[in-house]
């Protein structure tokens, strides 16, 4: 195998790739001021955003967890990548040619285990492109007509076809160089006991791609009745798919998300198709799994870019029971921006794509702009199993909902929530404000117990006079070195009060690199918190 990738190809790399435009494919941005840019950290939650992004110097940098980095660091840790696949793919979106220190016994470039994934994956989904043209795939083609969609429309979504064979896939991809591992590993393939075999066959496919575009993994319709798989196959969790943290289509809606602070949840791949062609372009769904706090981090990456809180989720659930326990896990969920969370229910039962082929593209639309704010839906749907005409039955409604209400982190919206409840009960309203305020208070002792078992967080640097002096000395140095040259060289580490200062002050020191900037001395050190300081 190839050896490490050449010190100047790295520096090439990360010149070529601009940190904001890497970072902007992951989180909105805005101007900070001056040369700065910022946005919500994706490493952490908040809601306000501390997450800076500096690109003449190309560091990023959180002042909340204290993490930071360059563009390779930024995508190590966002993509859970090695530096060395890191560089090639940065290598590969910027036509950089990445050159080895060491020889290899294989003829080009050595690519790194998600490089040669996320290849095999998108040549997977050109030759199931290929196949949906073929008469095998007449059945798949209808599938699609019967539910609206043309052409153009899978065309758009990259819809294709598995053959029936048991390798074709397979004995495709090996010709192209894959090996048996790498199929497997991608989740292409499957290891059997007369060798190795398509997971996908005869079924439509979508692929399922990641922000940035690259095909991370695939979703397969069953269409025969002979098959006696799932009725949605999808690929099994590998180094570059993850479902609890996957959204079908981000890589279509993150723009339009980003720009009207609106993100649409719904169940399937032909829902996200029917929204897309509706106009309704910021849908997305899970694949697989139920929506989860991975997935609200994802989205809330997007959406909220302001200290204000303004971004729209909007859930898309059936009105029976299966929607309301939805619901109620969405509810569950971390509630940093469930305040500006909604449901849009379709009465009849219908999903998108079903009310799309039903009554047209103005449906669609009509639906998301009939949302209403999930607390409401929530506690509606909690006391809808009751009978309100009995007092016994206002009373359990009451013990039913008042925890929901108490469970609404906002303050200031839970006493409007417990007045509208009194409403809808019909009862005294300083009978239900007394009820939710002891669910409240039981909910109380209960995060402190929980808090209490909590692990210390991370200490952050604290600044004091001196450690800021420190730190400015040390930016002044990198920004301005022919200028520091000499005054640099008559320090010594006794100069530097904070430790991890005077461990990068060392590192410049005994590197002897003849040029000093914050990109040298970020290489000097494999220190991932000195990094993430001089990042700052």
């Amino acid at each position: 195998m190839a050896g490490r990738i050449r010190n100047d190809d790295v520096v090439l790399v990360r010149e070529r790739a601009r940190i904001d435009e890497v970072v902007r494919e992951h989180v909105s941005l805005k101007s900070a001021g001056g040369a700065s840019l910022k946005g919500l950290c994706p490493f952490h939650d908040e809601k306000s955003p501390s997450f800076h992004v500096t690109p003449s110097k190309g560091f990023w940098y959180c002042f909340g967890c204290g993490e930071g980095g360059d563009v390779i660091g930024f995508l190590q840790k966002i993509e859970h990548l090695s530096f060395s696949e890191v560089v090639e793919k940065l290598a590969g979106k910027y036509n950089i040619q990445l050159r080895y220190d060491e020889s290899s016994n294989r003829s080009g470039i050595n690519t790194g285990q998600r490089t040669r994934i996320v290849e095999a994956n998108k040549l997977a989904a050109e030759f199931f492109v290929q196949n949906l043209n073929s008469p095998e795939a007449e059945t798949g083609r209808k599938f699609l007509t019967e539910r609206g969609f043309d052409k153009a429309a899978a065309h758009k979504f990259g819809v294709g076809y598995a053959l029936k064979g048991w390798d074709s896939l397979t004995n495709h991809l090996k010709q192209k160089g894959f090996t048996d591992t790498e199929l497997t590993l991608a989740g292409l393939s499957v290891a059997g006991q007369r060798g190795v075999y398509d997971r996908f066959r005869g079924r439509l496919t979508w692929p399922i791609r990641d922000a940035s575009g690259d095909v991370v993994g695939f979703g397969a319709r069953r269409l025969y009745d002979d098959d006696q798989g799932p009725k949605y196959l999808n690929t099994p969790e590998t180094p570059v798919y993850k479902k609890s943290q996957v959204l079908y289509g981000i890589d279509l809606a993150r723009k339009e998300i980003a720009s009207s602070k609106q993100a649409v949840i719904v169940e399937g791949y032909t829902d996200v198709m029917a929204c897309h062609l509706s106009g309704v372009t910021t849908a997305v769904a899970t694949c697989g799994t139920a929506f989860g706090d991975d997935h609200a981090r994802v989205l809330r990456r997007f959406l909220m870019d302001q200290e204000q809180l303004r971004g729209e989720i909007i859930y898309t659930f059936d009105g029976d029971e299966a929607g309301r326990k939805a619901a109620l896990k969405a509810f569950n969920l971390d509630q940093s921006f469930v305040a500006q969370t909604f449901v849009a229910v379709e009465s009849s039962g219908l999903d998108p794509c079903e009310l799309r082929q039903k009554s047209g593209n103005d449906a669609i639309v009509a639906l998301v702009k009939s949302r209403v704010p999930l607390f409401e839906f929530v506690i509606k749907s909690t006391i809808a199993s009751f009978d309100l005409n009995t007092a016994e039955g206002r009373v359990s409604a009451l013990r039913a909902a008042a925890p929901v209400v108490a469970g609404i982190k906002d303050v200031a919206l839970r006493p409007e929530y417990t007045r509208m409840l009194a409403g809808w009960l019909g009862a005294d309203s300083n009978t239900v404000v007394q009820a939710v305020g002891s669910a409240t208070n039981s909910r109380s002792r209960i995060s402190l117990e929980v808090e209490a078992n909590k692990p210390e967080k991370k200490e952050m640097l604290q600044d004091t006079v001196e450690t800021s002096m420190e730190r400015e000395c040390l930016k002044l140095t990198f920004q301005f070195s022919d200028l520091v040259k000499t005054w640099f060289a008559q320090l010594t580490p006794d100069c530097f009060s904070h430790q991890k200062y005077r461990e990068i002050f060392e590192s410049i020191l005994s590197s002897e690199l003849n040029e000093i900037s914050a990109n040298t001395a970020h290489d000097a050190t494999e220190d991932e918190e000195q990094r993430a300081l001089i990042a700052a």
